[in-house]
């Protein structure tokens, strides 16, 4: 499958993906820990990522090595179950013993813009990241970053208001954070994300393509999430 600027893998199902994605990770993170003493991720909200998360915490790494930011996040309560940052530390981050200083939430309890101006220096002091991890959303949204709405071309980082879904105030990474990246992993599941990778393969400016191509990345996608057209 052919998608302009990035590399795309087509797996069988979903745990194929989150195998692959897996491998992928835990190379990285020896690679950067091995050439630079520390790995820095950026994780991806959504359910697509979570089998990832899961075998995560099952797996041996230098994990004292390894910081933790995030793409976006919900503006809810810090230890609301709806938290991008809540699934991941369930999942995976509270089962390796990665200090918790090095696991960087993003302070949206705080609201879009207090939280979007208090994770700026954060953020522009881990680049250039080691990893990006995004998703894909069934409207070609990735992070927080929507079709039709304003993504502001200078801030690393920014507040996002009326999001088209739940809640609409968020926070998230804007492509000039996203790319500045050493490798980006786009993982794409299910059947509800296959009209989306159909726009995307016909050129459509979607955020998801936008990021992507900035971020020479590849794309991990299963068969359901797959045009039928492409088989």
């Amino acid at each position: 499958m052919q998608l302009t600027g990035v590399q795309a893998r087509i797996l069988p199902d979903a745990e194929a993906v989150a195998d692959a994605a897996l491998g992928i990770m835990l190379a990285a993170a020896e690679e950067a820990i091995g050439a630079r003493g520390v790995f820095r991720i950026v994780l991806t909200g959504g359910s697509t990522p979570l089998l990832a998360y899961r075998k995560l915490a099952g797996a041996s790494a230098h994990w004292a090595d390894w910081h933790i930011y995030h793409g976006d996040e919900r503006c809810l309560p810090s230890e609301d179950a709806e938290r991008n940052s809540r699934a991941a530390d369930e999942t995976w981050l509270l089962q390796v013993p990665i200090p918790r200083e090095q696991v960087h939430a993003i302070p949206a309890e705080r609201g879009a813009e207090a939280a979007a101006a208090a994770y700026e220096p954060i953020v522009a002091a881990a680049l250039p990241f080691d990893l990006v991890l995004l998703g894909m959303g069934e409207d070609g949204h990735t992070a927080s970053l929507f079709p039709e709405h304003e993504i502001r071309p200078g801030p690393l980082v920014m507040p996002v208001h009326e999001a088209p879904k739940p809640p609409p105030e968020r926070v998230s990474l804007t492509p000039s954070a996203l790319c500045r990246t050493r490798r980006m992993l786009v993982l794409v599941t299910g059947a509800g994300k296959r009209p989306a990778m159909h726009r995307w393969l016909a050129g459509e400016g979607l955020p998801v393509a936008r990021v992507a191509v900035g971020g020479n990345a590849l794309v991990l996608l299963d068969e359901a999430a797959t045009p039928q057209l492409e088989h």
